[in-house]
C-alpha cells in the first residue's frame, strides 16, 4: 500500500458507503452466474446420465471460452470509470461501445472456431460413446450465444465503470428466472430433450444482452454518444486488453496444474481436491466483489486526477479485504465439519479434505488482500504489471506444486503450494501499490 496519513473518519465513512454500494450488488450478480450451470444440471440430470455428463464437457468448454475473455468487463470498467471521474459521460460511454462491439467480433470468432471443431474439442475430454453426442450438441447450439455473452461482459463493464451494480445484479437475477423457466419449458415440454436446455441457455443470454444494450444505447442517445463502431477505439479496447487476458490464462494455468497434480495423488485426492476447489471458488465471489467496488472507485478517482482520494479507498478497501478474509477463513474453519459430507461420505475423501481446508482457511486474509489490490490495479489500467506479475507467481507456483507428488506430499500440501501462489501474488501487488506507480490521473491512461 502507498504510504499516506490516515483518512479522517468522515472520509472513511464516505468510503466504506461506496464500497458496500457496489461491492453488494456485485456479490449477488457473481453468485448468480453459476447458478446458471446448477440449473442446468439439475434439468438435464433427469434425462440421463449420458446427458449430464455431455453437458458438463460442454459446460466446461463453454466456460473456460468465456472466462479467457473476462478482460472485456474489466479493461471497460477501468477505461469507462476514468471518463466518468473526468466528467465525460459522452465520451464514458462512447469507451463502453467500443468494448461491446469487440465483444460481438470476438464473439463471432469463437463461433467460427467452435462449430466446426466442437467433436474434437470433446474428444480431448475422453469422453464415452454415450455421452460425446450430448456434448456435441449442446456445444455446438450453446456456442450461438457466445457473442451475447461476450457482449454482457462489456456491458456489465460499462455499467460498473458508470458506478452502477445493481442493474447487473438485476439483470442475472432475471436471467436465473428465465433460463429454468425456458430449460424446463424446452428439455420437457417441447421434449427437444439436451438441445432444449441448450437454446434456453442462448435465448437467456440473447435477452440478457438485449437488456444491457437496451440501457446503454438508451444512455449513449441521452448524452449523445455514437453508437457506431470505431477501429481505433475498439482496437484500443484490444490492446488494453492483452495484458489482462495474460494474466487470466496464467491463472489458469495455474488452476490446471493443480488438479493435474491432485489427480497424481490418487483418486480420492482429486476427488478431495474438487470439493476445496469449489469452496475457494465460492469463497473468491465474496471477496471479488470488494475488488469490483475497487475498479470502479479507483477508476473513477484516477479520472477526476484525485491521486490522495484514489490512496485513500486503496487504503480502505485493502482494510475491508483483509476483514472479509478473516471472518471467511472463520466460517470455513467452523463450517468444515459439515461442508465435506455433503459431497462424499468416502471416509478416504473426508480425511484428504479435511486438513486442506484448513489451509485455505488460513489463507482467506492473503486471498483478501490479493483480490483487492487486483482490483484496484486494473482499476488504475495497470494491466501490464498485471500480465507479469501473474507470470511471476505462475513461475514460482509450477515447480511447488510439480514437486509434491515427487517429495511425497499429500493434498495439504498441494494447497500450501496454492497459498504460496497466492503469498507471491500478494507481495507482488503490495510491491507496486507502496510503489505509487499505479496512480496515472487523468480520463486517459
Amino acid at each position: 500500500m502507498t504510504q499516506a496519513p490516515a483518512a479522517p473518519k468522515a472520509a472513511r465513512r464516505r468510503h466504506d458507503r461506496e464500497i458496500v454500494a457496489l461491492a453488494v450488488p456485485a456479490f449477488g450478480a457473481l453468485v448468480a452466474e453459476p447458478l446458471f450451470v446448477m440449473a442446468d444440471s439439475a434439468i438435464v440430470g433427469h434425462l440421463g446420465t449420458a446427458q449430464l455428463a455431455g453437458l458438463g464437457i460442454a459446460s466446461a468448454l463453454l466456460t473456460t471460452a468465456v472466462s479467457v475473455f473476462v478482460f472485456l468487463a474489466y479493461a471497460t470498467t477501468a477505461a469507462v470509470a476514468r471518463r466518468v471521474g473526468a466528467g465525460d459521460l459522452p465520451a464514458a460511454i462512447r469507451q463502453g461501445m467500443d468494448g461491446i462491439w469487440l465483444a460481438l467480433l470476438l464473439g463471432v470468432a469463437v463461433i467460427a472456431v467452435a462449430l466446426p471443431t466442437a467433436p474434437a474439442l470433446v474428444g480431448l475430454f475422453g469422453a464415452s460413446d454415450a455421452a460425446t453426442p450430448h456434448a456435441v450438441t449442446y456445444l455446438r447450439i450453446s456456442a450461438l450465444g457466445i457473442p451475447a455473452m461476450l457482449a454482457v461482459l462489456a456491458a456489465t463493464g460499462v455499467l460498473r465503470g458508470l458506478q452502477d451494480t445493481k442493474t447487473p445484479l438485476y439483470v442475472a437475477i432475471g436471467g436465473f428466472v428465465a433460463n429454468g423457466v425456458l430449460n424446463v419449458l424446452l428439455v420437457y415440454g417441447a421434449g427437444l430433450g439436451i438441445a432444449g436446455s441448450a437454446w434456453g441457455t442462448v435465448l437467456t443470454q440473447c435477452a440478457m444482452a438485449a437488456v444491457y444494450l437496451t440501457v446503454v444505447v438508451r444512455g449513449a442517445r441521452r448524452h449523445g454518444a455514437s453508437l457506431r463502431p470505431d477501429a481505433a477505439g475498439i482496437r484500443a479496447c484490444a490492446q488494453a486488453g492483452v495484458p489482462l487476458l495474460a494474466r487470466t490464462l496464467s491463472l489458469k494455468a495455474i488452476v490446471i496444474i493443480a488438479t493435474a497434480v491432485a489427480a497424481r495423488l490418487g483418486d480420492a485426492d482429486i476427488a478431495a481436491h474438487q470439493i476445496v476447489l469449489s469452496l475457494w471458488s465460492l469463497l473468491s465471489f465474496a471477496l471479488d466483489a470488494i475488488a469490483i467496488a475497487g475498479q470502479a472507485i479507483i477508476g473513477r478517482y484516477l479520472g477526476a486526477g484525485d491521486a490522495q482520494g484514489a490512496r485513500d479507498a486503496c487504503r480502505r478497501m485493502v482494510q475491508w479485504g483483509f476483514a472479509s478474509g478473516v471472518v471467511l477463513g472463520l466460517l470455513v474453519v467452523l463450517a468444515r465439519p459439515v461442508f465435506v459430507p455433503l459431497f462424499s461420505s468416502d471416509a478416504a475423501v473426508q480425511d484428504a479434505a479435511l486438513p486442506a481446508l484448513i489451509v485455505i482457511a488460513l489463507a482467506q486474509p492473503i486471498c483478501g488482500i490479493v483480490y483487492v489490490l487486483d482490483g484496484v490495479l486494473m482499476g488504475a489500467g495497470d494491466g501490464p504489471y498485471l500480465a507479469w506479475a501473474m507470470l511471476i507467481t505462475l513461475a514460482v507456483f509450477a515447480p511447488a506444486a510439480l514437486l509434491v507428488p515427487t517429495l511425497g506430499g499429500a493434498l495439504t500440501s498441494l494447497w500450501v503450494a496454492m497459498t504460496l501462489m497466492m503469498t507471491v501474488r500478494m507481495l507482488t501487488l503490495w510491491l507496486r501499490s507502496r510503489s505509487g506507480r499505479w496512480i496515472v490521473t487523468g480520463a486517459t491512461r
